[in-house]
């Protein structure tokens, strides 16, 4: 979801109104489904109820596993690769293998912050892929992202896995 989305949707009292009032900020927070925290001195919080976040996991669980299943089939997995550009408007700067690496990456971020809790994943994901297209729509950045170093060779870089 994105930011812009969650501050349309929710209400939003001062990080003082909390301490101030909690009962009555939590009673609030669960009449509305969520409430917004601002606090001056640090980033929002969104006060929320167990259940309404466990159904949001339990979402975010659901949609991640059946992109996999549909990645495990031929129609399903070029029907992922067709929608990405429409998700994504920006991957039409993107070469064929490079939106399907982007796919498989997402796929996998998704996953991770389904199962494990890392949401961070897929915000990286999306985040240098659209980097990598803004290098590729600028035929002058993508000339330069492809010429060699200038300088010291600093030789074979070691993979550790």
């Amino acid at each position: 979801m994105s930011t812009a989305r969650l501050e349309a949707e929710t209400e939003s009292v001062s990080f003082t109104d909390l301490s101030r009032n909690p009962k009555g900020v939590a009673a609030r927070a669960a009449a509305l489904g969520r409430l917004r925290v601002t606090h001056r001195d640090a980033p929002d919080m969104v006060l929320t109820t167990a259940v309404r976040a466990e159904g949001a996991e339990e979402n975010l669980t659901t949609a991640s596993r059946l992109f996999l299943a549909l990645m495990k089939q031929d129609d399903g997995a070029r029907a992922l690769l067709l929608a990405l550009p429409e998700v994504f408007p920006w991957a039409r700067h993107l070469d064929a293998e490079e939106v399907r690496a982007f796919t498989v990456e997402l796929l996998g971020a998704l996953s991770d912050a389904a199962e494990l809790g890392a949401g961070e994943a897929v915000h990286r994901a999306i985040v240098s892929w659209r980097a990598t297209a803004r290098i590729n729509a600028d035929p002058e950045q993508l000339g330069e992202s492809l010429r060699p170093l200038d300088g010291d060779d600093l030789g074979q870089v070691e993979v550790r896995g």
